[in-house]
């Protein structure tokens, strides 16, 4: 458990305290190490800071569902093709297991990127050991619906991280 007055998620105030004679809760009133900001003041710009964010992606085009398929099966196989040319290359040994929409990429550490296209919400879901990421497709492009951020660069950036090696994934044409 963190020290008393540090920041460690969630960023709410939590129970001080629950004292054996007693059901109420006692809440701390504690201070931030950084700048004396209260917790609860911090919170309220983390959230801030997050709702921003969540608004910076340009809205979605509007895809049939025929056009949508399409276009997910071709990064999907876009993805797929990349991992077995570098496996057939020699470069970094990178296992693919395809499911329909859902494309899981192994790396040889055992850690794992997963793929999947979500056609009720039009977007492809990205989960990497960094986190999880959302992608809706913004004229021509997939594109991050917090951040605005391009889902091939997010791809690539992880694949790196995970297998130690400079890789970069490529939008099919």
């Amino acid at each position: 458990m963190a020290a008393p007055g540090s920041v460690s998620g969630p960023f709410w105030p939590q129970p001080a305290a629950r004292t054996s004679n007693s059901h109420s809760v006692v809440f701390a009133h504690h201070h931030a190490p950084v700048c004396g900001i209260d917790t609860l003041e911090l919170a309220c710009a983390c959230m801030a800071r997050i709702l921003k964010t969540m608004t910076s992606c340009p809205e979605a085009t509007p895809l049939s569902d025929a056009d949508y398929q399409r276009r997910t099966s071709a990064v999907l196989a876009s993805i797929e093709a990349a991992a077995d040319a570098w496996l057939q290359d020699d470069v970094v040994d990178i296992d693919t297991h395809r499911t329909g929409g859902l494309l899981e990429l192994v790396f040889p550490d055992d850690s794992r990127i997963v793929v999947n296209t979500q056609p009720p919400l039009q977007e492809i879901w990205l989960a990497a050991r960094a986190g999880g990421y959302h992608y809706r497709h913004v004229q021509g492009r997939w594109l991050d619906t917090r951040d605005g951020s391009d889902f091939f660069e997010a791809l690539s950036r992880h694949a790196s991280a995970q297998s130690g090696r400079d890789l970069s994934f490529k939008s099919p044409s």
